[in-house]
This record gives C-alpha cells, structure tokens and sequence, in this order.
C-alpha cells in the first residue's frame, strides 16, 4: 500500500519460497557430492528458484507499470542492488582466497617451505607445483592435464568482454529512446551469454572425459570447478536476467530517463564479467 510519498510494499511469500528453494538445491548438491544421490532434491531447488524468480518478477513488474514505485523506492532499490552486488563479491573473494592460501601457502608448507615445512614429513617425495597434477596422498589421483588459456577460456573471455561492450550499446541506446537499437544489442548480448554457457559446458565435458579434471583429482580439481562452477551459475542467472530485460524491452517497458530495472540487470552483468577475468588470469592463466 501507499501512505502519502512513502511505498510500503506489500507482503510477500516469494523471499521464504525462494529461500526454501536454494536450500533444497544446496542441500541436494552436498548429497550428491557425498553420497552420489540427491539429484532429484537438486533439480526440484532449481526448477522451485526459476518459478520464483519468474513469479517475483512478475510482481514487480506489475507493481512498477502500476505506478507505485517513487523516488524513495528507486533509491532503495539501488542500496539494494549494490549491497547485493557487495555480498557477491565477499562471495567470490572468499574462493578466491581459498585458491591464494593453497597456492602460496599451503602447497609450499607440503614441500618444506616457509614456517610451516615441517608438514614436509607427512608427505617426503611430494614435489610442490602448480598446478597440483601429483596430490601428495597417492590415494587421490590428479588430474592428467590442465587447459590451455589460450583455447576455450579464450574464447570464453573474448564472449564476455564482447558482451559488456553490446550492453552498454543497448543501455546507451535505451537512455537516448532508440529502442529498437537497445533490443537489437541487448538480444545480441543474451545471445553471447548463452554461447558463453555452451562453451563452458564443452570445457566441462572435456574436463571430465579427456583431462582428468574432476571434484576428486585433489586440490586443483576442487578449486576449479568450485570457481568457474559458481561463476557458471552466476552467468545463467544473468543471461536469463537479461533475457526478461530483452521480453520487456519488446513489450514497450521503460522510459528514456526512467529504467533501473535494467540498468540494475547491467551491473550484476558486469560485475559476472570483471568475475570471469579474475578467473581467466587466476585459474588459467597464472
């Protein structure tokens, strides 16, 4: 309801159904990396986020063609926005630290560097390298090879940036009321997203299949998929962001001076973009 100036949005089940939902498909992947089960819990998690995201933004849809939104609530929606921008990177910069305390740390401990070489003696023949093919515990095999940077995360990168660039075209294009342009590079950018997703899964294909590179090849395997698998659901959440930007764009939604809606899809995009350059250098590269 509206009091005066002041929206007071109304209750909503969406937050406590999508909650539900993330806990079930979080819940489902730790039994299935366990137990090698809960697969069902975990495809029942993601249908349940996607009917919630699709319902929840129908509603503030709804709400914003409705008029109800002012001044006050596109102010809270931008310290929203960015606190929630703020939390993905803490996310991100955590398994980014966990990837920088093995390598300068951890690993050099195992090979008797450093204060803490004396874990040396655990593992005596353990030669410290990385990327970390020959886990110091013979039970755990590594993996065979690793990717080049210079093939699919390559191309992977080059998807991306090209993809920034066209969102900006379109958000530029939107800002000065040339909306047919907007839609036909933000179409182009949902469409590289998608290639982006595509690509990611042949990588994962060949990871699995031809290089070794799996959950259970040790240390490396983890740290990878951990990344870019995370990063990898962060994508096909902003490609279907941006897929709902594109239908309401077509539909003759938002105005010229009046857009956060997809201003605020732009942000998250480009924040899976600076993300993925991280990963390129960090992961593959260095």
């Amino acid at each position: 309801m509206s009091s005066g100036s002041y929206y007071v949005p109304a209750s909503s089940r969406w937050p406590v159904l999508g909650s539900v939902a993330l806990g079930a498909m979080m819940v489902g992947t730790g039994i299935k990396l366990v137990y090698d089960t809960g697969l069902p819990l975990v495809l029942i998690g993601v249908v349940g986020v996607i009917a919630v995201m699709a319902l929840w933004f129908r509603d503030v849809i709804s709400e914003s063609r409705g008029g109800l939104y002012d001044a006050q609530m596109d102010r809270s929606f931008r310290w929203g926005m960015g606190w929630f921008i703020f939390s993905e990177v803490m996310f991100f910069a955590a398994f980014f630290g966990a990837l920088f305390y093995v390598r300068m740390f951890a690993i050099p401990w195992l090979g008797g560097e450093g204060a803490k070489g004396v874990s040396a003696l655990l593992w005596p023949d353990f030669v410290a390298t990385w990327p970390l093919l020959n886990p110091p515990d013979s039970s755990i095999v590594g993996a065979r090879q690793v990717f080049s940077p210079w093939q699919l995360p390559l191309v992977n990168t080059l998807i991306l940036i090209t993809s920034s660039i066209t969102l900006t075209i379109a958000h530029e294009a939107l800002k000065e009321g040339y909306r047919k342009t907007c839609r036909n590079w933000l179409a182009g950018t949902v469409l590289l997203g998608v290639c982006f997703i595509l690509i990611q899964g042949v990588e994962y294909y060949e990871a699995y299949a031809h290089y070794g590179i799996t959950l259970e090849a040790g240390i490396f395997g983890a740290t990878f998929f951990i990344l870019t698998g995370f990063h990898g659901v962060h994508v096909i959440i902003g490609t279907l962001i941006l897929a709902t930007m594109l239908v309401r764009i077509i539909k003759g939604h938002f105005a010229d001076e009046n857009h956060f809606g997809f201003e605020a899809s732009c942000w998250y995009w480009h924040f899976v973009d600076v993300v993925w350059v991280g990963l390129f250098i960090f992961v593959y590269v260095l």
